[in-house]
């Protein structure tokens, strides 16, 4: 579904990313892991449009949208969710999901919101709270859930299970992998907890001073003879 070639990128004069080569394939996750600072959340941004890109090309199914702005990334499918900041805190629940759906008739709002709820019924009990009062894992389930008012068919999801409680965590990752298996969502997952996120992922790359350091199947990697080098200060 996406395909990055010989991207170049950073902000503004700043070049994090070098010569990136990496493809996202439909209806799987696709892991990206590396030590702080190996440009990971960097990626993330420059294929949404909020990182600068200084060279090299990104494609969504063979379409050109490098320099697509993030809005119009948005409304064709494209999730971005940063790890803060990706909901509306002094909005109730419903009205964040309400928001995800501002450009939807009343009638595919109300299917997709029924959907929504369907993956995360956590979120029933809870539609008439600031959001800014959830927990981590319920802001987490709040956020995934706009996307999914959305239609979105590529969610890239950057450090979800951060600072969350191991139950919590668990949770999390079962419900990214329920997207890929029963909704046939693409998913680009950015992570912390190497182990747990390689357990759901189908292919790994291994980021290092924002070059590749490893690229192919999540089992490969979990397998390879210098993981731990690999890994080193992350698992």
């Amino acid at each position: 579904m996406l395909r990055v070639e010989e991207l170049t990128a950073g902000y503004k004069e700043l070049h994090v990313l070098f010569d990136i080569q990496a493809k996202v394939p439909d209806k799987e996750v696709t892991l990206f892991i590396g030590p702080n600072g190996s440009g990971k959340s960097t990626l993330l941004k420059a294929i949404f449009g909020l990182a600068t890109i200084h060279s090299g090309k990104v494609f969504l199914n063979g379409w050109d949208i490098t320099y697509l702005p993030p809005y119009k990334k948005a409304r064709v499918g494209i999730a971005y969710l940063p790890q803060v900041e990706n909901i509306f805190a002094n909005l109730t629940v419903e009205e964040n999901l309400k928001m995800a759906g501002y450009i939807l008739d009343e009638s595919t709002y109300l299917d997709n919101l029924e959907l929504a709820l369907n993956v995360f019924p956590e979120l029933k009990k809870l539609m008439k709270r600031k959001a800014g009062t959830l927990s981590g894992g319920e802001r987490q389930f709040l956020a995934i859930a706009t996307s999914l008012i959305r239609k979105a068919n590529l969610l890239m999801l950057d450090e979800p299970t951060a600072q969350l409680s191991p139950k919590l965590m668990e949770a999390t990752f079962n419900k990214i992998a329920y997207l890929r298996d029963e909704l046939k969502l693409t998913i680009a997952l950015v992570e912390q907890n190497i182990l747990k996120a390689l357990e759901i992922s189908d292919n790994a790359y291994v980021l290092i001073s924002g070059r590749l350091a490893f690229q192919g199947k999540a089992e490969e990697l979990k397998e390879h003879k210098d993981f731990k080098k690999l890994c080193m200060g992350i698992c």
